[in-house]
């Protein structure tokens, strides 16, 4: 039991605000099969609640709502560590799609919307701003300010350098990989402990979205277990989390 209220803490935690109960229903539900935590809020009252109580990765946020629309919402919303925000409404306009996106929403969607594309457009907000943090440290980094590492990551006797794209196991010996077998083992290292699901781990491996075959990942995971499991303390590094996705086990460490 404990295990899996920790892979639920670990899992991308989504916010879903919208006044309709069987949109929120239906998202959610959506959300949490492909490996996502959700929270779920019926007015921007309640978003800003749940916000006080705890920190998302991500909002999607309906405009179209009474009392208090979506965009009002979104304009209390513009601080530094406010989550990225994607917009649904029913009102499709080129203007009030504009109007979203001028006041800092990162994506803006019209209902009725494929949740598949829902989900596409989240994976998309969140490796963008992935990418933006990872582009500051490296602007901080030739500005001369100190950071957090300088690209090794080690776990469980292992290093892998993320700039030199070479993995390092316990005895000091070099563990060749395939490009896409180095972009998932970075996909691991980059999110410890955390449950990633199949959707997400195919996107880290092949660089785009991927609407089908989902269970390739499955192939590549396993050939990246194999290269590990040969060499000492390899083994049982990848967990299989059932009906979930994968978690990279070890602590991380970086340097």
């Amino acid at each position: 039991m404990n295990a899996i209220l920790l892979q639920m803490d670990l899992a991308t935690h989504i916010l879903i605000v919208d006044d309709d109960a069987g949109i929120r229903t239906l998202i959610s539900s959506f959300l949490e099969k492909h490996g996502y935590r959700t929270d779920t809020a019926g007015d921007p009252h309640e978003m800003r609640e749940k916000l006080q109580r705890r920190r998302y990765d991500l909002i999607v946020l309906d405009v179209m709502m009474p009392r208090e629309d979506g965009l009002s919402a979104l304009r209390k919303l513009q601080h530094e560590d406010a989550p990225p925000v994607i917009m649904l409404s029913a009102v499709g306009s080129d203007i009030d799609r504009i109007v979203g996106l001028e006041m800092g929403a990162e994506d803006y969607l019209a209902k009725p919307c494929n949740p598949r594309e829902l989900l596409a457009r989240i994976r998309t907000v969140l490796r963008r701003r992935e990418g933006k943090a990872a582009g500051a440290a490296a602007e901080a980094s030739a500005a001369g300010v100190d950071v957090a590492h300088d690209g090794l990551s080690r776990f469980a006797g292992w290093t892998i350098d993320l700039i030199g794209r070479t993995l390092i196991d316990p005895q000091q010996a070099a563990v060749p990989l395939s490009d896409s077998e180095f972009r998932l083992m970075r996909a691991f290292v980059e999110h410890p402990r955390r449950v990633l699901s199949r959707d997400r781990l195919l996107d880290y491996a092949t660089g785009q979205e991927s609407e089908h075959y989902d269970r390739a990942i499955d192939v590549q995971v396993s050939r990246l277990r194999r290269k590990l499991a040969g060499h000492e303390g390899g083994e049982d590094l990848i967990r299989t989390v059932r009906n979930e996705g994968y978690m990279f086990v070890p602590v991380v460490t970086l340097r």
